[in-house]
């Protein structure tokens, strides 16, 4: 008897068990929530590039001779038209005075023949008179035959004269046109001696000092570098490098497969550009896409871009590496999500939803780009919908949350204050 009723007790006892157990509910998982954003955001393509100067001019120089004044100092921002060297000008002025005086030599040559024309010509005349006078008198039978023939003689005499004295005054016309020639020549020479800059931008390091004698197409001589060795001339015709720093070119790379995408929007205008140093936290500097070359490298399956931006401030400086956003189109009323809110599963992406009754909803969301900490999500999540971006873990399908405040931090103690 005593044993029956132990075991009663036993089945009573584990049947209040197992209702407690059907009658326990999970407690509410804590977590985090952002409501969902719907903004515009833009569709971009990201690249890592090299900056570029616009324009770099080597100077040289055009004439021979010894360099004896500079007028910059390296590393020094020049305009165009900026004296930069001179050459030792007094050669060319003395070719100058030569090709001058020469001019003047040939104009007084030319004055000369004229006043010769001007006096056979009026005895030209005269002789002309003479022989139609004899012509009379020798048909007439007053003189003989040779006296007109005589006049004859001496009136073509004078005809010719006056030719050559006209072909004399041509031919200095001639020498007065190539000495003038000469006196330009001289000039654009003159001028070579005094080396300007071509372009605005900033001047590199010198090649030569003073005292080193240039050829052009050839090497200087007779100095030493900037090294303070020894060099014995430039090893080279270059004077001095300058590059134009802005605006300034950023050059990059794409895939092949965005070629099309990028085609596309360029015939409906211009594309942006976004370029930023890679250790600057600033905002970027916006330029635009200038050049897209005309085949795709065989190598790599690349297409190279070049994109033109503003460096007033010279931030950019040629041959660094920046980070480039190209972008592309501006996606109308993007819903947008914390990046830290979806989770990854064996089906893909999804993320948890807080419904009204604060109950969780696992829905699948298809991902876009990423705009800073956010994601914008294509599909999955409408615009005020409520996600889950912290205590994901704790949270099942269907289940209850609590949807913790965000921590207000404490407030500093003032000064001197009781700690």
């Amino acid at each position: 008897m005593a044993f029956c009723l132990i075991g009663l007790s036993a089945i009573l006892f584990i049947g209040c068990t197992n209702k407690a157990q059907q009658s326990f509910d999970r407690p509410p998982a804590p977590v985090s929530v952002t409501v969902a954003v719907s903004q515009d955001v833009p569709t971009y393509l990201d690249a890592i590039g090299k900056t570029v100067a616009r324009e770099v001019v080597s100077i040289q120089p055009q004439v021979s001779g010894r360099i004896i004044k500079l007028h910059f100092t390296d590393g020094a921002n020049v305009k165009k038209g900026d004296l930069l060297f001179t050459i030792d000008p007094r050669p060319f002025e003395a070719s100058l005075h030569q090709a001058e005086a020469n001019v003047s030599r040939d104009s007084a040559l030319k004055k000369q023949a004229e006043a010769n024309l001007a006096r056979d010509i009026t005895q030209a005349k005269y002789g002309e008179l003479q022989w139609k006078r004899y012509r009379q008198l020798v048909e007439q039978g007053v003189v003989s035959k040779e006296q007109f023939e005589q006049i004859q003689t001496t009136f073509d005499s004078l005809k010719a004269t006056v030719e050559a004295d006209r072909a004399a005054i041509h031919s200095a016309d001639e020498a007065i046109n190539v000495d003038k020639a000469a006196v330009e020549s001289a000039k654009v020479q003159l001028s070579y001696c005094y080396i300007r800059s071509p372009i605005d931008g900033r001047a590199g390091q010198r090649l030569v000092d003073v005292g080193n004698v240039v050829n052009p197409g050839g090497s200087g001589g007779g100095g030493s570098g900037n090294d303070g060795s020894n060099s014995g001339g430039t090893g080279g015709n270059g004077l001095l490098v300058i590059e134009r720093l802005d605006p300034i070119y950023a050059d990059f790379t794409i895939s092949q497969n965005s070629l099309g995408d990028v085609q596309r929007q360029m015939r409906e205008g211009k594309l942006k550009a976004e370029v930023r140093l890679p250790d600057s936290s600033g905002d970027p500097v916006i330029g635009a896409l200038t050049f897209l070359d005309n085949a795709v490298q065989d190598t790599t399956g690349t297409v190279n871009l070049r994109a033109t931006i503003p460096n007033s401030g010279h931030l950019f400086w040629p041959g660094r590496f920046v980070n480039i956003r190209l972008v592309l189109n501006t996606i109308q009323g993007a819903v947008l999500i914390p990046a830290g809110a979806p989770q990854m599963s064996a089906k893909g992406s999804f993320v948890y939803v807080v419904k009204e009754d604060s109950t969780a909803e696992q829905r699948p969301v298809s991902l876009g780009q990423r705009q800073g900490d956010l994601v914008v999500v294509v599909n999955g999540v409408q615009a005020g919908d409520r996600v889950v971006t912290n205590g994901q873990l704790g949270v099942t399908p269907g289940g209850k949350v609590h949807i913790e405040q965000p921590r207000v931090a404490a407030t500093p103690p003032a000064n001197g204050a009781q700690q």
